[in-house]
């Protein structure tokens, strides 16, 4: 065989791999989310996007609405009617910036506090049914340190944040 149709032929296969690869990346993520949100839905009356937010502030405390939104790669828009929610269900709080007043910091409140600690129990038995009863915990540490390489490489040159 020809080298350049071999290349041709090899890289028509990387292609299909990758498209094949994001494929499912995207659609076990979609599954996984929507029946682990199901299952916080159910037990605690929050949706997965909550859990993750309260998780977040309970993790990172005072962070801003900017830093909120670069570690979720969302608009600052779409956080922040996120934290409004939060804000108003009592389990986040809203104070000023002493560095920047055009901003403010965001931290759990007791109750928030206490809904993620009960939740992040249900969470992590929704994945651990969903995950581990179809991977071996040597297939998920793999999977796993890939998409975490391939992450980390995505967050350092800033690739997929939303413009505006």
């Amino acid at each position: 065989m020809h080298l350049g149709r071999l290349y041709a032929v090899a890289t028509k296969s990387t292609s299909r791999t990758l498209s094949s690869f994001f494929d499912d990346l995207v659609r076990c993520e979609t599954r996984l989310y929507n029946a682990a949100s199901e299952r916080l839905r159910t037990e605690h009356g929050i949706v997965a996007t909550q859990f993750e937010f309260l998780r977040w502030f309970r993790d990172n405390p005072g962070s801003r609405v900017s830093e909120t939104a670069t570690n979720f790669a969302a608009g600052i828009g779409a956080i922040s009617k996120g934290i409004d929610r939060l804000e108003a269900r009592g389990w986040v709080a809203r104070h000023p910036n002493p560095d920047d007043r055009r901003s403010s910091l965001v931290s759990l409140t007791r109750d928030g506090d206490a809904l993620v600690a009960d939740a992040e129990e249900t969470w992590a038995a929704a994945l651990d049914e969903l995950v581990s009863s179809t991977l071996s915990g040597e297939q998920v540490a793999a999977a796993g340190a890939a998409l975490a390489v391939l992450r980390r490489a995505l967050e350092r040159e800033r690739i997929g944040l939303p413009v505006g």
